[in-house]
């Protein structure tokens, strides 16, 4: 089975040869350009992988857009920043092809991240935890699911709260969420989300208002 591989992209030129370079056999890369400035969208057609411009700004555009240009069955989601080894891809997407899990997020390991942006993760997914009877400890960027099942779930937001959304609709369709651990590496550059306590804050507004209309 092929499964594609989401990765939204804004000015990752310096980190998306080591990311692409790593992609196991079997999984098909589509970066998705949100605006890069840089030569992101060059090295990504250079190194094989489907290129889709998005240019609406957002996280969840980017994700949107290529879950969109996606026609695999099964589709992951993961940063660009080489932060996330694409290498242990199937730790997250093997529950899902083997029909283990419906939605499968990878636990990053160690969360070492700025303690601003470990702290809002960690108060996040305990919320998430409650509400969902998910047994969720992060809110991790590398995630696996079946494509039809994540397209019927009609996401709207388009911001920093699209991965939050996904999670909560996952579980009010009554579908199995489960963790995989994956290594948590150093980013190649600065996070637009987390590298900065007004990010961390700016994702927390969007994750709140998607908790807030996410029934």
């Amino acid at each position: 089975m092929k499964i594609d591989v989401v990765l939204p992209c804004l000015n990752e030129e310096a980190a998306l040869s080591w990311v692409l370079g790593r992609m196991p056999h079997g999984y098909r890369p589509i970066v998705v350009d949100n605006g890069s400035t840089d030569g992101s969208a060059g090295v990504a057609a250079e190194h094989g992988a489907l290129v889709v411009s998005e240019p609406r700004r957002g996280f969840g555009a980017a994700c949107h857009a290529g879950l969109l240009a996606s026609t695999a069955e099964v589709v992951c989601f993961m940063d660009a920043d080489a932060s996330l080894d694409p290498g242990q891809l199937p730790r997250v997407a093997g529950p899902v092809m083997a029909g283990e899990s419906d939605l499968v997020l990878g636990r990053r390991m160690p969360h070492c991240g700025p303690v601003h942006a470990r702290v809002a993760n960690a108060v996040l997914a305990a919320r998430l935890r409650r509400r969902t009877g998910a047994p969720l400890r992060d809110l991790g960027p590398m995630r696996a699911c079946k494509r039809a099942g994540l397209v019927g779930l009609e996401l709207a937001d388009r911001r920093f709260g699209y991965p939050l959304e996904m999670v909560l609709r996952a579980a009010a369709a009554g579908w199995r969420i489960t963790e995989a651990e994956v290594d948590y590496l150093p980013r190649v550059g600065r996070s637009k989300v987390t590298g900065t306590v007004r990010g961390t804050l700016r994702a927390i507004a969007d994750m709140r208002r998607v908790m807030e209309e996410t029934t």
